[in-house]
This record gives structure tokens, C-alpha cells and sequence, in this order.
């Protein structure tokens, strides 16, 4: 059996709230042309509860870009997975190269991360690997 096609659009630090609603509306509206595959878009965390209520309905599914592994706690700037879960995430970003490089990121926390979002039911989107800018 083949898996079903999956397309993932990782918005970066691009994009306030109201731009990133505005395009979450123009991704909608072709969500037709992606009909053969599951869709997400990863906006910024302060757009994700905007962006939301605009995907509300739609077979556009989103998601955060990073998320610590621990449900709570003193961990200043970070969010967790019970947080995207209140926000409706479906996936989370993990191990991106850029968290690698600047933040670095290890094999282990990205492993804790994967453990933590399977176990809040969230899918993780695992990066291997990838250097582009």
C-alpha cells in the first residue's frame, strides 16, 4: 500500500498574525488542488491560534514549529505539547537543522521531543538531515 502524500509548509519566522491568517484563507481556498494529499502549514507560534479558527472546518490541518518536551515547567520561551494541544495543533516540527545549528539541539532532545509529542497526540514532522537554507 502506498502512503497518501503529505505536504508541510513551514512558514519560519515569517509572517504576523494577521498576514499569516490571510494566507492560511488563500491556502484554503486551493485546498481542491490537494485533494490526493494530507496538507498542513506550520505558521508561527503567535499566529497558530488565528490561523486555527481560519483552517477551522477545512482539510487543512496545522501545526507548531518546535515544542519542549515537558508538559509544564519553568522553561521561559518555550511551549509544550499540552499547550499546542489546547491550540488544536495536529503535528510539530522536531529536529529541524536550523534548531540544530543555532540552538543546539541533540539526537537526545530531538528523540524526548518525538516521545512527548506521539504521547500528546501530536505527529511529529522528524527532519533528517537537511541543510538548505
Amino acid at each position: 500500500m502506498m502512503r497518501k502524500l503529505f505536504i508541510a509548509g513551514n512558514w519560519k519566522m515569517y509572517k504576523n498574525a494577521a498576514e499569516a491568517v490571510a494566507l492560511a484563507a488563500e491556502v484554503k481556498k486551493q485546498q481542491a488542488a490537494f485533494a490526493a494529499a494530507d496538507v498542513s502549514i506550520c505558521p508561527p507560534f503567535t499566529a497558530l491560534g488565528a490561523v486555527g479558527r481560519e483552517l477551522a472546518g477545512s482539510a487543512i490541518a496545522y501545526g507548531a514549529q518546535n515544542m519542549h518536551w515537558e508538559g509544564q515547567g519553568a522553561y521561559t520561551g518555550e511551549i509544550s505539547p499540552r499547550m499546542l494541544v489546547d491550540l488544536g495543533c495536529r503535528y510539530v516540527i522536531i529536529g529541524h537543522s536550523e534548531r540544530r545549528q543555532y540552538f543546539g539541539e541533540t539526537n537526545e532532545n530531538v528523540n524526548k521531543k518525538i516521545a512527548a509529542a506521539f504521547a500528546h497526540g501530536i505527529l511529529p514532522i522528524m527532519c533528517i538531515g537537511e541543510t538548505v537554507q
